[in-house]
Order: structure tokens, then sequence, then C-alpha cells
């Protein structure tokens, strides 16, 4: 079944309906407008009857129901009974104010709406939004919602596959399949590194043109590195673009160091930096929920995240500069430099990323993160990447943070947050807190 958002208006026939039909058409508009493919009803809802007829055609991942007019709490439980999904109330602003009739009364029905949905699923398990269709609070805030309900859909579909262990002191990184599954909806598979190390030794030269082709016409300076290295690079891009076609992978963490040196003779970075570059989310040091974090950011922008450590504070300019070792993906590069090529900082070894990142006015700090207790929580703050160069060997952005980027970093570590996090290019901040909620997980905001 394909994603799907439903509009439920309901009401009762008593009101002025001449001006809840006026709102009823305005709101279809607005919502057509944020999801071409969002189901809605001939008629407004005003009687059980209708309302159950509706929702006997219903499939929904994300319920926009709305009070037309005044409705008591039977028709949001009809709603609840039947669906687990999401749910974004939508009060509408009373239309005239002229010391005559009350002509809808929706805010009366969403007390009543929210009182039955918070009797059967819980203190704040929805989202919610007052004011008249087209005004652009409105229309942010249910586009976030739904933009936030098409990534749980999305996760729910999600294969990753986890590719070797991660290192020694990076077990924070390391996932369990139930807990993917139970919490995110997600499916979690998991190879040895060896298995696509030895797929990608038995390619001969003659079978690695594509892989050159597209390397050469992406990577700035591989003629720069050894030639072994470069074959041995397109043998492990094969492999790992092999295996992920034909198990339909859309996300992937991966062991990097220390086997892709000392087993394989060359870094994996460049690998995940293309396969970024081409949609699929990859991690290195085999952290399952860095690469989570970079498909649901990924998922939200349709763009290539920064996937990095963060490694260094300017007080002063409000900056902390993330950086790692050299996979991230080349279309972030900037565009006066290109995605160049070097060596790993630590291995000296190439081929690896080794570029500063491009600017963006709007980028958003994100990790899904695991708690000592197994629970989860979002970390999310916003900002923009400035246009610095490189820092480092090895790729790096620099992003000023709306909030004091010193806060920041106090928090995150006396907060026990994990090393590795996202930089997603574009300001996504309130779907992320709406697909928090929407998934049950704490969302803590700096």
């Amino acid at each position: 079944m394909s994603f799907q958002v439903a509009y439920v208006p309901i009401g009762v026939g008593t009101f002025h309906l001449e001006s809840a039909q006026d709102q009823f058409e305005k709101s279809i508009a607005m919502l057509k407008g944020l999801n071409a493919d969002c189901t809605v009803p001939e008629k407004m809802l005003l009687t059980i009857n209708d309302l159950d007829a509706y929702l006997d055609t219903l499939n929904p991942d994300l319920i926009v129901l709305q009070n037309i007019t005044f409705a008591n709490a039977a028709y949001a439980s009809e709603v609840l009974k039947r669906f687990a999904c999401p749910i974004v109330l939508w009060t509408l602003r009373e239309p005239v104010i002229d010391g005559t009739r009350l002509r809808l009364n929706s805010l009366t029905g969403a007390y009543s709406a929210g009182n039955a949905i918070t009797a059967f699923r819980g203190e704040g398990k929805f989202e919610y939004i007052f004011g008249a269709p087209g005004e652009a609070e409105v229309d942010r805030e249910v586009g976030a919602a739904i933009r936030a309900a098409k990534v749980k859909y999305d996760l729910r579909r999600l294969k990753m596959i986890s590719i070797g262990h991660t290192p020694q002191g990076f077990g924070f990184g390391r996932a369990l399949d139930a807990e993917m599954m139970s919490t995110f909806g997600t499916t979690l598979d998991s190879i040895e590194a060896r298995e696509l190390i030895n797929k990608a030794k038995g390619y001969t030269e003659e079978e690695l043109a594509d892989e050159l082709a597209e390397a050469r016409k992406t990577i700035v300076g591989l003629e720069a590195i050894p030639e072994n290295n470069v074959v041995n690079f397109a043998r492990l891009y094969k492999a790992y673009k092999s295996y992920v076609g034909e198990n339909h992978i859309g996300a992937l963490c991966s062991r990097c160091w220390p086997d892709f040196f000392t087993e394989f003779g060359t870094p994996v970075c460049s690998v995940l930096s293309l396969l970024n570059a081409n949609g699929v989310s990859a991690s290195c040091e085999s952290d399952a929920y860095g690469a989570l974090s970079m498909f649901i950011g990924s998922d939200l922008t349709s763009r290539s995240c920064f996937f990095g450590d963060p490694v260094s504070m300017n007080e002063k300019e409000g900056t902390i500069t993330f950086w790692h070792c050299g996979m991230a993906a080349c279309d972030l590069a900037r565009k006066d430099t290109g995605a160049q090529v070097g060596v790993h900082p630590n291995r000296k070894i190439g081929p690896v990323m080794d570029f500063g990142c491009e600017a963006c006015e709007h980028v958003t700090i994100f990790r899904v993160g695991r708690k000592p207790d197994g629970s989860f929580r979002f970390f999310i703050a916003e900002g923009s990447a400035l246009d610095k160069p490189k820092q480092f060997n090895g790729t790096s952005v620099v992003v000023k943070t709306v909030e004091s980027a010193k806060d920041v970093v106090y928090g995150t570590v006396k907060g026990g947050w994990e090393p590795h996090f996202v930089v997603v290019y574009g300001q996504v901040a309130n779907e992320l807190e709406k697909l928090g909620n929407m998934l049950g997980v704490e969302v803590c905001k700096f």
C-alpha cells in the first residue's frame, strides 16, 4: 500500500453549514497542495454513520482530524478505535465574530477530541494546530507533520545492513535488530566485512570499467593515488554497490578500520562517499544509529547528509566543526574545489575524500541516540554551514549554531551523547521533532 494521508472533517449539522462548507473546500485545496494524493471525503462527515462509511475506505498513515464544526468525543473515539497511526488535530478559526451566532464552534470540539485522544493514547500523543486553511503557520505545521509521517512510513520499509562489527570502544553504534524493528519498524541485517572483501577480490579489472569511470568523473585528483589502490577501491565499490542493489538495501553502516587497511590494503571511505552521493545512506565505524540518522535526514531533504565527529569549537565565532576521516558524500563538496581525494590522515593510504563541505544557510544537526537504559532519544539543533575551506585532512563542515555553541558542546558531552552526529542540509527541526513524537522517542532540542 502507498503512503496515505487521510482528511477526516467531523462535525454536526446544527451549525452554520455555509461557513463549514467554505472551510471544507479550502482545507481540501490546502491539503492537496501539501500532498497531492491526500484522501478526502466527498462531503463533510456530519454524522457517525457518514464517518463510519468513510473510515471503511481508509488505510491511513496519517490522519488530519479536523473539527469542521463542533463534534462530541464519539467522533474522535470512532477514529481512535480503528487506527493507531499518527493524528494531527486541526481546529478551525471562527470565521466571523459579529455578536450573532457561533458559526463553527470548532475549538470546543477540539477539546472533546483532544480529551478522547489522550484517553486512548496518553498525554501529548498527537500533533495540534489552530487556524484557518491557508494561514502560513497552519500550512507549515500540517506540512511538517505530513513529511514526518512519510519518514515514519519509509522507516517501516527500510532494510539496513550492518557490515562488520563496531571497533573496540565504539559500541555506542551497535544495534540490536529487535530494538531497531520495534521502535523504528526498520529491518536490520548483518554480514561480516570479510564477505564483501572476498567478493571484491574476485573482480577482474575488466569488470570494473563502470565503477572506475564513475569515480574518475566524480572524484578530483584520483590520478595522484597509486593505481593499485584505485583499482582495489573500484573493486570494493562494485562489491558494495552490487550487494546493496541485489538485497534492496536503503542504508548501511560499515566497519572501516583496521580491517580494510590491514586485510585489503585500501580504505572503504570513498566507497561510502559514492554510496551516499547515490542515495544510499552509509556511515562508517559500523554506527547503525548514525546510518539511521543519515537516512532520516536524507529522506526529509532528498540530499546527502554529512556524518562525523564534533572535533573543534570556536566560542567567539559560535561554531562547531564536524569532521571525519574521509567519507563525506561527493555532492557535499565545495564547488570551488570539487570532491578532492587524498590519503587517510592516520594510515596514509588512499583513496579517501579530502575536502571542505559547501555552505548552506539552514542545516540541522541530528542524532538518533540510545540511552543507557535502552530507550531512544533525538538530538536536534539548528544552524548554518559556513563558507569555510577544509579544516583538517579528511572531510569537514563548520556549523554556526543558532543556540550557543558552548552550550551545545557542554550539554551533549555532559548529557552522554554519542560522538557521531549528522549534519542535515536543510531546515527540518520541526519535522524531526514531530517524527520523534510519532515514534514515541524523547526529543532533545538544543
